[in-house]
């Protein structure tokens, strides 16, 4: 079953049309990363999702539940990290649990909440004198109170430091292997790409590609490269190897040869060079960065 189930999500705000017909599943159990230049509609799709903005037309269900008629229910399955969250400065971490947990009408300990995000020692300390990475687990700590089938992460990397970011993810990844739906939108790459079993990019509104990063770049042009050594490059080769199907382009710098092109033409780019009287010494292929298949998608080039 799908935990997150939107069909032709329908949203304006007065002459802004926030979102224009997003279609979305997430699987139970999967980690799904959610991309977007700002104002591309995903705070819009995250509040819908949460019942705190009603769509316009379309539909949301949650975890079975319809997120409009029964908001009550899929909110107590769900867990949510928001994106600029505050915390009480003279309340301890574990008043902070406390509350989440009186809140939510929830039966948790607070302390095994703590020692899931590593602040176990900090239980009694004021959250006034925590760092940027502590505030942030102790904000997870409070969306994991209930034990969620669902994890809603908006932002949740930012401002942390490396070490910071490689600990949330490992968080992340725990709650997924123990049965949670993470939804994880950010705009750090990276992390996205290392955590994340598939990936959902937004623009203007409208959800231009649901894939794994994988299946990212086989829709992408240019999306891997092949990196070609010879012996000496044949005289117009560029111009042949682009005039190939599959290619979208080629550079020659002394005698490697940098070649975009579909993973079906690889071999017959060989092929070609060898054609052309060159001798191949060794070849490799290098993934294009997410970085790049995000801006050939949110730049309309996909």
């Amino acid at each position: 079953m799908a935990a997150i189930e939107l069909d032709d999500v329908q949203k304006s705000f007065g002459d802004v049309q926030a979102l224009r017909g997003v279609d979305l599943d997430v699987e139970e159990g999967e980690i799904f990363g959610f991309l977007g230049p700002n104002g591309a509609g995903k705070s819009t799709t995250i509040n819908i999702i949460l019942d705190f903005v009603r769509p316009d037309s379309g539909t949301a269900r949650i975890l079975g539940h319809d997120a409009r008629e029964e908001s009550v229910a899929v909110r107590e399955r769900t867990g949510v990290l928001p994106e600029g969250f505050d915390l009480y400065e003279r309340l301890t971490a574990r008043e902070h649990l406390e509350f989440a947990i009186d809140s939510k009408e929830a039966d948790d300990d607070p302390y095994p909440l703590l020692e899931r995000v590593g602040l176990e020692d900090a239980a009694d300390r004021k959250a006034g004198g925590f760092s940027t990475g502590m505030r942030q687990r102790l904000a997870l700590a409070m969306a994991l109170v209930g034990d969620p089938d669902l994890l809603i992460l908006d932002e949740p990397s930012s401002g942390l430091d490396p070490n910071g970011a490689r600990e949330l993810r490992n968080i992340v990844e725990q709650e997924a292997e123990n049965g949670a739906t993470v939804f994880f939108s950010s705009h750090i790459l990276g992390q996205v790409e290392s955590v994340c079993d598939r990936v959902g990019i937004i623009r203007e509104g409208e959800l231009v590609a649901v894939d794994t990063i994988d299946g990212l770049r086989e829709n992408v042009a240019g999306g891997s490269t092949l990196v070609v050594e010879v012996d000496q490059v044949p005289d117009d080769v560029a111009h042949r190897l682009k005039s190939m199907e599959g290619v979208s382009d080629v550079t020659v710098d002394g005698t490697t040869l940098r070649v975009a092109c579909d993973s079906e033409s690889k071999m017959d780019v060989i092929s070609e060079l060898e054609a052309l009287g060159a001798t191949v010494s060794d070849f490799s292929t290098e993934e294009a960065p997410l970085e790049d298949l995000f801006a050939a998608y949110t730049e309309g080039n996909a």
